[in-house]
């Protein structure tokens, strides 16, 4: 029998990218549940949309940023206060070329660089814990390369 006598149930896929310049990480401040909270450039995985796609359309979307994806970060999974299960695919990216003049995606404030202590001090401000543990297990160096996901057919 499947979860809770066979309803159906599946998690939010997302993803988020990790882009430093010169040691300081591309970050969004956004609107979420009424609060101003800073995240990755992050979003849902699209219908037949491969995860690197995602990672580079959410990242582009929310910051003006086109980026190079360089290595997977990891997979975490996550349980909201809501009840809601988060499947978030990391990226680390190098920043390519900034288009001031796109328009940033619908609840997205700013696009601003934060060193990692400066994000660290938001620690309250953060969307979820999933923001501070990316970061954190890419400065530690964790890298993986990007073929470690496959997409079929």
């Amino acid at each position: 029998m499947s979860y809770r006598e066979g309803r159906f149930w599946q998690p939010d896929v997302t993803v988020a990218t990790v882009v430093v310049r010169d040691g300081r990480l591309l970050m969004v401040e956004e609107r979420a549940q009424g609060r101003l909270v800073f995240n990755q450039p992050a979003g849902h995985l699209e219908p037949d949309e491969s995860l690197l796609e995602a990672a580079l359309r959410e990242t582009l979307e929310e910051t003006g940023w086109e980026v190079a994806l360089t290595a997977f970060i990891g997979a975490y999974q996550w349980k909201a206060e809501t009840g809601r299960h988060y499947l978030r695919f990391a990226f680390a990216a190098e920043p390519v070329r900034h288009l001031p003049e796109r328009p940033l995606d619908d609840g997205i404030v700013q696009a601003l660089w934060l060193t990692p202590a400066e994000l660290q001090a938001q620690s309250g401000r953060h969307r979820s814990p999933l923001v501070w543990q990316v970061v954190q297990d890419y400065l530690s160096g964790r890298r993986l390369p990007l073929s470690t996901l496959q997409q079929i057919g």
